[in-house]
């Protein structure tokens, strides 16, 4: 099964969400790749406790553009049977260079099959953006996860996304469902964060995750260290969260 978790907003837990959600899968025994698809690369950096890919490491620019084999690009991360194919600069260019190739769209799903076939799960975390890197991830997928922040703003971008789904059905994935939108960063303290939580879920009945991830300052530090938050610690609310966001998933599957 292939998710992946995209919102061309930015700052609304995106990276977290796949990071996390792919940590705990793999935390309950199963094996889970994890693809870096944002040149930024914070997925990458999040889960090697620290370390940062040689200048020698196989990026998943490489995998997409140059047939580099998944086996030969993926690197061990500090979660058993985890494992990553890491992100980075070059996939801003690669960006670009896939508006030349033919079959364009398809590429990653293509640049996959091979792994598709060694592990239950594989994530992808996409860029802030609805490029086609966004497409081919889109494309590549069996299910999209969908972070929403709980703030004034939430709905703002979630249309376009959807008619983003809409067209990659239509045209390349007719086999993409929706897994859920997950609601992130909300704030009890404060009136608006129940306001969009309710909101989210009218404009989208059945398709928000029970699950809702608390404002945590635990998630802000666990990647100076190159953790999921539910292995830096695991007790924190937001990592009982995304245990729990990840069960939802599963089950949803």
């Amino acid at each position: 099964m292939i998710y992946a978790v995209a919102n061309q907003k930015g700052g609304v837990g995106k990276t977290t969400t796949t990071v996390n959600i792919a940590a705990c899968i793999a935390a309950a025994g199963h094996r889970v790749l994890l693809v870096d698809a944002d040149a930024q690369g914070n997925a990458t950096s999040g889960v090697l406790g620290g370390e940062r890919p040689g200048p020698d490491a196989r990026t998943t620019a490489d995998v997409m553009l140059d047939g580099v084999p998944p086996a030969s690009a993926r690197m061990q991360t500090v979660v058993p049977r985890l494992d990553l194919i890491p992100g980075g600069g070059d996939l801003a260019a690669a960006s670009v260079e896939l508006v030349e190739r033919e079959g364009r769209e398809g590429l990653l799903r293509r640049a996959l099959e091979p792994a598709a076939a060694e592990y239950r799960y594989i994530f992808i975390d996409c860029p802030p953006s609805l490029d086609l890197i966004t497409v081919n991830a889109l494309v590549a997928a069996d299910r999209l996860v969908v972070p929403v922040q709980c703030e004034y703003y939430a709905l703002e971008g979630l249309s376009r996304l959807m008619e983003t789904v809409s067209e990659v059905r239509a045209r390349l994935n007719p086999g993409l469902a929706i897994s859920g939108l997950l609601m992130t960063m909300h704030d009890p303290r404060t009136r608006i964060s129940g306001e969009v939580v309710n909101e989210v879920r009218t404009h989208f009945p059945g398709l928000v995750f029970d699950t809702i991830v608390p404002r945590n300052v635990r998630v802000t530090e666990s990647p100076s260290f190159g953790e999921p938050v539910v292995r830096y610690d695991p007790q924190c609310a937001a990592a009982e969260a995304y245990q729990q966001a990840s069960r939802e998933v599963m089950a949803r599957g």
